[in-house]
């Protein structure tokens, strides 16, 4: 049997995987909470876990892998739109669970084997609390319920932080009721405004952190193999659930996994700075699901991923070579493609692989191993956007009466287009490669935006005898041409 090797980010050391029950191997990866949309950072820790999943069915088996991942659906972010909107909390949490599975099966990600809401599981959190309490390890302080910092001896030793460090680089809250300062809520009050619950601590609603305690335990036991989430969340959050975990007696994970954050053009993702993007902003830009999946693979999980134009220009591209190539078969993925997964996700590493494959005209291997890291080209040969027609233009020549398009070669057409959309498409690369020529980049950068706005793209290439050219990619069906023609 295959063995993987993962990074645990506790010990910090690569480790040989061996699960607990290999009937029965379990992960827990921590959801969103669900008030807005999911943005482009919040994809990357579903599209990493998502190979891992496919990869430990390919492994063990489909009937031997329950992956649980939550929704978070009680927490002061959702009261606050509440307030903001008008709206009912039901109504918000509901519809952007809604949306959340959807983006998500857009970037392929399999449903986990269960997806539970904190609010399903209020009673097995009074239940913890009252343990941790009965215990020592938690107190009651002016209808709050908080955990005792101090109780657990190991606090710390996932994020490798003293304490002391902690409160100097964390928000901690400050509160007279606290014993510590670090100390955390795990039960707070709830006014006549704000959903609640009856508890032994009065009405009230459950800190963030002791939900995925609860759920965990519940649905996977005292003890399982694998917990995962972004590396945001290690601290306090990922901390949080180990010390209040431990301390009610369970053993909790034994692996835990966390990728890295997410760029956008070499800067951290932020509204102030407009390049904040929500996975369904993109969607609605006409970027595919494959194609942002693509790119979140194409950097190892623990390295920090840079979201740029060119990254995502190269997988459409590549997907399309693949796509036209591959052809759809049942057989098992390449050995090699699974090493390469085996050896702590190296998704770049299986993305080299099957490039080779597309290289080697190797179609049947392309298909089935692609079909792990989680495209299924078949399905992809069908979109749209993957079936093109392109017009090129070679430089030096264009000027000359009576060059004519020709669809490029390899490029699959979608039969007839109509002759205004090919003239319109012509003289847009003939006025794109003047720009060029007269070294007007300005110019030639606004018009290549102006073009993909409509749904056209334009790049440098070269003919097959090697000649300089311009070509124009059609990537939607429906271009007005007249519309083409008016760029300048």
């Amino acid at each position: 049997m295959t063995t993987l090797k993962l990074y645990n980010t506790r010990t910090r050391t690569k480790v040989d995987f061996a699960p607990i029950d290999p009937e029965n191997v379990r992960m827990y990866v921590c959801g969103p909470t669900v008030y807005d949309r999911a943005h482009l950072g919040n994809a990357r820790p579903v599209i990493v876990f998502d190979v891992l999943y496919r990869l430990l069915r390919h492994v063990y088996g489909q009937d031997h892998v329950t992956y649980v991942r939550n929704f978070t659906d009680v927490e002061d972010k959702i009261n606050a739109r509440a307030a903001e909107t008008g709206r009912a909390i039901g109504d918000i949490t509901e519809e952007t669970i809604g949306w959340y599975l959807e983006d998500m099966a857009a970037v392929g990600a399999l449903e986990p084997t269960a997806m539970p809401r904190a609010t399903q599981y209020i009673d097995h959190m009074v239940e913890m609390i009252n343990g941790l309490i009965a215990k020592g390890h938690a107190y009651e302080a002016e209808g709050h319920v908080l955990f005792a910092v101090d109780s657990y001896a190991e606090y710390g030793a996932l994020s490798g932080r003293s304490v002391d460090d902690m409160i100097a680089g964390a928000r901690v809250e400050v509160a007279p009721y606290k014993r510590n300062p670090m100390d955390f809520v795990l039960w707070k009050p709830s006014d006549a405004d704000t959903p609640g619950w009856d508890s032994p601590w009065g009405r009230g609603r459950p800190g963030w952190h002791i939900e995925c305690s609860a759920m965990a335990h519940d649905l996977l036991g005292e003890r399982f193999d694998i917990h995962g989430g972004g590396i945001d969340l290690q601290f306090p959050h990922h901390e949080n659930e180990i010390a209040q975990s431990k301390c009610a007696g369970h053993d909790f994970a034994n692996i835990w996994m966390h990728n890295e954050m997410l760029q956008v053009e070499g800067k951290k993702m932020s509204k102030s700075l407009g390049n904040f993007f929500t996975v369904r902003d993109l969607l609605d830009q006409g970027v595919p699901g494959e194609v942002i999946r693509f790119v979140m693979l194409s950097t190892h999980y623990r390295k920090p991923m840079d979201w740029t134009e060119k990254k995502r220009e190269e997988a459409v591209n590549t997907l399309r070579q693949w796509a036209e190539l591959a052809e759809e078969n049942s057989d098992p993925p390449a050995d090699d493609v699974v090493e390469a997964l085996s050896d702590d996700l190296m998704t770049r590493e299986a993305i080299r692989l099957l490039q080779e494959m597309a290289d080697d005209d190797r179609r049947r291997e392309l298909y089935s191993s692609a079909k792990l890291v989680g495209f299924d080209l078949a399905e992809i040969a069908k979109r749209p956007w993957a079936k093109l027609f392109s017009v090129e233009i070679e430089d030096g020549g264009f000027l000359q009466e009576g060059i004519d398009y020709q669809p490029t070669v390899g490029v699959v057409g979608w039969g007839e287009i109509d002759e205004s959309l090919k003239e319109a498409s012509f003289s847009l690369v003939h006025r794109w490669l003047s720009y060029r020529r007269e070294k007007n980049w300005a110019s030639a950068d606004a018009l290549k935006t102006a073009a993909l706005g409509e749904g056209v793209e334009l790049r440098a290439t070269k003919t097959k005898a090697g000649v300089n050219s311009g070509l124009a990619t059609l990537m939607k069906d429906t271009i007005d041409p007249l519309k083409l023609e008016a760029l300048r």
